[in-house]
C-alpha cells in the first residue's frame, strides 16, 4: 500500500511535512497513516465542499454547525489531511483509528481547530523570508485599497493576495496558503469582528508593510467605541521593525494614536499631505469619470469614481514609493484601475421590464431573430458590498456633487452591527438626505426607518420604505424602480452586503447594449 502511494505522489510535494505540522498544531497523529514517508496535503480549507484531492480539511466548530460531521465527506473527495478536535476525538477514537486506516488518511488531533489553522500558516509562511509581507485593514476601503496595491505592485512583482475579501480569522490562513515560491510580494486583506481577531491573524502573517486605510464606525456595535477600533487596527503594526513602513492616514482623528509606538517608519496619506512629501497633486473631480491628478508632475486620472477612492489610491502610491516603485510604473498601474464588485462600481445599463412596458412599439432584432424592446438606460452606483455611517454620508456627498441628464434616485439600505448607537446612526443618514439634491429615495431595513421618519417630519413626501427585501418587499421595490425610472436618471445603491441588493440590481437591470447585439 504504502509503494502504490508513493507512486501516486512521487512528483508532487506537501505545503508541509508531517513534522512540520505536527509540531506547528501541537498534535497528535492518530492511525496508520500518519506513519507514512510521503505523507502530503497541498491546498487547504475549512469547507469540505471546496475539497480537491490531497486537501488538508480544517472542520471548524462554529455556533450553529460542527465542521466534523463532514469529515466522511470530505474524505470521499480526496482529503488527505484532517485536523480533529480533542474533545470530538476522545468521544469516539477507534471511528478515526479506522477512518485512518481505511481510506489512508492522516488524522491530527489538536486541541483547537481554529487556533491549528493559524498556527500550521504561520509556519507555511516562514517557508518564505524573502517574501515582502503586506497587510492592509481599515474601517472601509480595505478590498479596494488592497485591489489598487495589487495592479500597481505587479508592475514590477509577482504578487500573491487575499481572493474577495477572506480576510477573517479564517479567510487570512487560508489565503496564505495560497504562497508559492516564485511570488515576491504576499499582499493580505485584514478584517476583524470581535477583539484581538487582528493581533491573531497579524501573528499569522508578520507583515512587514500595513496600511490602516481610516478608523470608522463598521463593528462599532462589538468594539464599543471608535477608540476600541482603532486599538484593535492598530495591532496589525505589530511585526514591523525598523526597516518597515506603517502607512496611515493624515486626516484620521486617530492619526497621532495609530503613530505612537511604531518601530518602522510612518508614513502619512491623504488630499492634503504637501505634494513635496507625496509626490501626488489633486487636479479635479471629473463627473463621472474620476479623479484627475498629478504624481511627480505627471499627469492622470484614477478612473473609479469618488473622493474615498482616490484616497485609497493615495495609500497604495505611498506604499508603492515605500518600495521603490518608479513614477512610471506607479501610474501604468493606476491606468489599469477598476471599480471592484458592489464597491463605487459605476455602470450604464438597461430597465429590463420598464423598458418593455413603456416602448413596445419600438422593437429591434438580434442576430437570432430574437424580438428585444428598446429599453431605457440608466446610470447607477452599485456600491452595496458593505456600508458603514461614513462610508454611506461620504456616498451621498459625491453623488449630491454629480452632474446628471436625469433624475436623481438613492436606494438606501441598513448598516449592521452598530449596537446601541445604530438608531442614531440611520437618523443622521435621514438628516443628510433630507438636505440632499436627491429626487427620490427608497429607504430599505427596519433600521433605515428611522432616516425615513426625518423626511416625515420635515414634511417630505418623496420616498418609499420597506422593511426587508423579502418575499413581496423584493417584488414591490422592483415595481417601483421600473415604473418610475425614466431615461438618463441615475441611481445610488447603498447597504450593507447582509440586506442583498445584488437582487434589486439583477432583476431590475441588464448591463448589454442592444447595439452590440
Amino acid at each position: 500500500m504504502e509503494d502504490t502511494k508513493t507512486a501516486k505522489y512521487e512528483n508532487e510535494k506537501s505545503l508541509l511535512t508531517l513534522e512540520q505540522l505536527q509540531n506547528a498544531v501541537y498534535g497528535k497523529v492518530v492511525g496508520f497513516a500518519g506513519s507514512y514517508k510521503n505523507f502530503i496535503f497541498t491546498s487547504v480549507t475549512t469547507d469540505s465542499r471546496n475539497v480537491v484531492p490531497k486537501s488538508l480539511f480544517v472542520p471548524l466548530i462554529g455556533e450553529f454547525q460542527d465542521g466534523h460531521k463532514y469529515i466522511e465527506s470530505a474524505i470521499q473527495k480526496g482529503a488527505t489531511v484532517v485536523f480533529v478536535t480533542n474533545s470530538v476525538y476522545n468521544e469516539n477514537p477507534l471511528y478515526y483509528t479506522d477512518l485512518a486506516s481505511k481510506h489512508d488518511v492522516t488524522f491530527i488531533c489538536v486541541e483547537n481547530n481554529l487556533t491549528a489553522l493559524q498556527d500550521a500558516a504561520r509556519c507555511y509562511v516562514k517557508q518564505f523570508p524573502n517574501l515582502i509581507k503586506i497587510a492592509v485593514t481599515g474601517s472601509s476601503g480595505k478590498t479596494t485599497t488592497k485591489e489598487f496595491c495589487k495592479t500597481i505592485f505587479s508592475q514590477k512583482f509577482n504578487v500573491v493576495s487575499t481572493q474577495g475579501n477572506f480576510n477573517s480569522e479564517t479567510g487570512l490562513p487560508l489565503s496564505v496558503f495560497n504562497i508559492r515560491e516564485e511570488h515576491q510580494v504576499g499582499l493580505f486583506e485584514m478584517g476583524m469582528n470581535r477583539v484581538d481577531e487582528i493581533g491573531e491573524i497579524a501573528k499569522v502573517l508578520k507583515p512587514q508593510l500595513a496600511i490602516i486605510t481610516n478608523i470608522g464606525s463598521a463593528h462599532i456595535g462589538i468594539l464599543g467605541s471608535k477608540k476600541n477600533i482603532a486599538i484593535e487596527k492598530k495591532k496589525v503594526f505589530s511585526y514591523i521593525d525598523e526597516n518597515g513602513f506603517a502607512i496611515i492616514p493624515q486626516d484620521d482623528e486617530f492619526c497621532e494614536f495609530l503613530s505612537e509606538g511604531v518601530k518602522g517608519k510612518i508614513v502619512l496619506f491623504g488630499k492634503d499631505v504637501l505634494t513635496q512629501e507625496s509626490g501626488v497633486q489633486f487636479l479635479e473631480e471629473i463627473n463621472l469619470v474620476g479623479t484627475k491628478f498629478l504624481l511627480d508632475g505627471k499627469e492622470a486620472v484614477l478612473k473609479v469614481l469618488g473622493a474615498h477612492n482616490y484616497k485609497n489610491l493615495l495609500s497604495a502610491i505611498a506604499l508603492a514609493k515605500c518600495l521603490n516603485f518608479s513614477t512610471e510604473e506607479i501610474l501604468q498601474g493606476v491606468e489599469k484601475l477598476k471599480a471592484v464588485g458592489g464597491r463605487s462600481d459605476v455602470k450604464k445599463v438597461f430597465v429590463k421590464n420598464g423598458g418593455k412596458k413603456k416602448n413596445q412599439s419600438d422593437s429591434v432584432e438580434n442576430n437570432d431573430e430574437k424580438k428585444f424592446y428598446k429599453k431605457m438606460q440608466v446610470t447607477i452606483l452599485d456600491d452595496c458590498y458593505n456600508a458603514n455611517p461614513e462610508a454611506m454620508l461620504s456616498g451621498i456627498d459625491f453623488c449630491d456633487s454629480l452632474k446628471v441628464l436625469g433624475r436623481k434616485i438613492f436606494v438606501l439600505g441598513d448598516m449592521f452591527e452598530l449596537g446601541e448607537s445604530s438608531q442614531i446612526e440611520h437618523k443622521k443618514i435621514g438628516e443628510r438626505c433630507v438636505k440632499s439634491n436627491g429626487d427620490f429615495f427608497i429607504f430599505v431595513g427596519k433600521n433605515m426607518n428611522e432616516a425615513a421618519k426625518v423626511f416625515v417630519q420635515n414634511g417630505k413626501t418623496n420616498f418609499k420604505t420597506f422593511d426587508n427585501l423579502e418575499n413581496e418587499n423584493l417584488l414591490s421595490v422592483n415595481s417601483l424602480l421600473e415604473d418610475f425610472l425614466q431615461e438618463e436618471d441615475f441611481v445610488f445603491f447603498k447597504a450593507s452586503h447582509g440586506m442583498c441588493f445584488n437582487k434589486i440590481i439583477e432583476n431590475v437591470f441588464d448591463n448589454f447594449d442592444l447595439e452590440e447585439k
